[in-house]
């Protein structure tokens, strides 16, 4: 499984991209946390922001969960309408704040979630405590959130090199694709980091460059609870201990 994750970078609209997304990474295993918490808090109604290419809301919804996927990423969420049990979905091409100003989806949720690198796209705290007051509408009164964020003191950026991460994985319908990571700036909390994709039968190469913010334990208490939540819990990362926070916030 590849720590990296969902990177946040328009590349993730190119449909050719979006396409070798899951044969990159198929390795999810960490979804696992999120429907462990979907368990935990008997969650009946989902919202997955962020949801990409649709894995984690075909899991929920063939254990029978209603859910909702938002990205902004249309390719993405072309590719996710593709999956088992995506029938079952309700697909949002966009954010949630485009999902929240919809009063069909008003404090309607018993949990939101943002996997993978999905919280720390957003470098901007206004942007940022949009987000989390857009989730907030969305979710019931005794909803909860739940997302993950990198401990920054790990410095697991160090680990993202082309030497350490290269790699060329066959993918169906396209052949030879080729991919790593280089971080190319480090500015306090911000990380920029380079991804392209190679498509080796054709010698295409779509770049990618992303940004992800480290935000530290008391800046994350003081955005939720400045948005509105409460009983914000910082556990350990069961898929990543020590290296990653899983934070669950009660609306």
């Amino acid at each position: 499984m590849k720590y990296v994750g969902v990177m946040p970078d328009a590349v993730f609209d190119h449909p050719r991209v979006a396409r070798v997304y899951d044969p990159l990474d198929p390795d999810r295993r960490d979804l696992e946390t999120y429907v462990n918490l979907a368990d935990e808090f008997g969650a009946a109604t989902v919202l997955d922001v962020g949801c990409g290419t649709g894995t984690f809301c075909s899991l929920l919804a063939e254990r029978g969960i209603r859910v909702v996927g938002a990205d902004p990423a249309g390719a993405s969420v072309a590719v996710a309408q593709t999956k088992p049990g995506a029938d079952r979905v309700t697909w949002v091409v966009g954010t949630a704040v485009d999902v929240a100003a919809e009063p069909a989806h008003q404090h309607q949720y018993d949990l939101a979630t943002m996997t993978a690198n999905v919280a720390q796209v957003f470098l901007e705290d206004e942007e940022w405590l949009a987000n989390l007051r857009a989730i907030h509408m969305c979710l019931r009164p005794d909803g909860h959130l739940a997302f993950e964020t990198r401990v920054p003191s790990d410095r697991g950026w160090e680990q993202w090199t082309k030497e350490l991460t290269q790699r060329v994985v066959e993918v169906e319908g396209e052949g030879p694709v080729e991919d790593w990571v280089q971080v190319t700036k480090v500015d306090g909390e911000f990380v920029t980091f380079d991804s392209p994709t190679i498509f080796l039968a054709d010698g295409e190469r779509i770049d990618s460059t992303s940004t992800l913010r480290f935000r530290t334990q008391e800046a994350l208490r003081q955005s939720l609870s400045k948005a509105g939540f409460s009983r914000i819990e910082i556990r350990d990362l069961p898929y990543a201990p020590g290296r990653g926070w899983l934070i669950v916030a009660h609306a």
